[in-house]
């Protein structure tokens, strides 16, 4: 089980006033690229949506199989004449890097690839360290803390700039434990006397909440307590927004385009509905949907989909 860091208890700490959320756009990335090549080379097909976000993102892998240097020397400058960050999201322990240094002697060189072809890493969103030491690689929690704080330590030390946060399933996990995960963490990095998470990302799978799993209970009132437990602690609340259902709707031939479009509305709806406001809104597809990227003016592109999201749910405080 994992254990548990006290902490004192406190009211929820009152949200930033004055100005809106962050917002990541991360497109898809399967089969081959398409999409953000898209972006690149059409940038006046979205330039309203470039408007409404702030982090562009990526995973670190694909990022770096997919694109040639001449094209991400071309590409990865035109983020910051946008006005946007590049945000990665990468591994921090993972099978095939079972210890945190292991895992970033393995990107490192992407990293400085971005780097020397002119992308600066904004930020870096640690993909589910604590899920893969307990469902992959079978080992006690105290060693995901271990490893990962590890892993931020030596990140810190090669990018002191670069903001760090990790990202987590629920309802894989219920609240209790991602939040005595958060504080064993943030002990760890203490102690260590590195600096701690810059922001908490939840992945949840609200599927579940339709389908009424027995196994993983979860529901957007108790997503909206983890968004409380992390403001308390001054914890920037980051939440994905996704289509749940994609997946099992393509099994039932029901999905399309339009698929994608509805399940991230409903998902802002949902959460809206109970009040939650996170700090930072993640729109974010790896389901294969929407196959167009662009333009953002016609049906159920991607960046449709983040311009209407944004225009309807990612309000100044």
């Amino acid at each position: 089980m994992l254990f548990f860091v006290a902490n004192a208890t406190c009211a929820e700490a009152p949200r930033s006033k004055g100005r809106k959320p962050d917002v990541w756009m991360m497109p898809p990335s399967d089969p081959d690229g398409h999409c953000l090549r898209e972006l690149f080379l059409h940038p006046e097909q979205w330039e309203e949506t470039r408007s409404l976000i702030n982090v562009l993102g990526y995973a670190i892998q694909k990022l770096d199989k997919q694109y040639t240097d001449d094209e991400l020397r071309q590409w990865l400058p035109m983020v910051g004449k946008w006005g946007l960050q590049l945000g990665l999201e990468a591994g921090a322990v993972k099978p095939w890097g079972p210890t945190g240094a292991k895992t970033f002697a393995a990107q490192r060189p992407m990293w400085e690839r971005f780097q020397a072809l002119g992308g600066k890493v904004a930020a870096l969103a640690m993909d589910e360290p604590l899920c893969c030491v307990r469902k992959d690689l079978k080992k006690p929690d105290e060693y995901a803390v271990e490893e990962t704080a590890q892993f931020i330590a030596l990140v810190r030390q090669a990018w002191p700039e670069t903001r760090i946060g990790d990202v987590e399933p629920y309802p894989f996990f219920q609240r209790d434990e991602l939040t005595a995960w958060i504080d064993a963490l943030q002990a760890k990095l203490k102690q260590m006397n590195v600096r701690g998470l810059d922001f908490f990302r939840l992945d949840v799978d609200w599927n579940h909440f339709t389908i009424g799993n027995s196994i993983y209970q979860g529901n957007w009132p108790d997503v909206r307590k983890l968004e409380q437990a992390c403001r308390q602690r001054k914890l920037p609340f980051s939440l994905i927004y996704w289509a749940a259902d994609y997946n099992r709707l393509d099994r039932l031939h029901l999905a399309d385009d339009a698929t994608w479009y509805v399940s991230i509305m409903r998902q802002g709806n949902d959460y809206a509905f109970v009040d939650g406001a996170p700090d930072e809104y993640v729109i974010e597809s790896w389901v294969g949907a929407p196959l167009s990227v662009a333009p953002e003016t016609s049906e159920w592109t991607f960046t449709r989909s983040v311009r209407d999201f944004c225009k309807r749910f990612v309000k100044a405080r």
